[in-house]
């Protein structure tokens, strides 16, 4: 498994991380792991698909 460094996080933005992995009751560690993954597996295609969506909704609620 590869491993990963990350340097010069201001320390309110690793605060926030601790909170929320206090808050899911998991490590710093195991909640940084599961953000990266979701992030990696995040397609842009996905995010276009959804915003083509949003868009078709609101267009719809404006006509009504």
């Amino acid at each position: 498994m590869a491993r990963v460094l990350v340097r010069n996080l201001d320390e309110r933005v690793v605060s926030r991380l601790k909170k929320r992995a206090r808050q899911n009751d998991r490590s710093l560690q195991a909640e940084l792991e599961i953000i990266l993954e979701r992030a990696a597996a995040a397609d842009v295609a996905d995010f276009r698909s959804l915003a083509a969506r949003i868009r078709q909704k609101l267009a719809a609620d404006r006509r009504r």
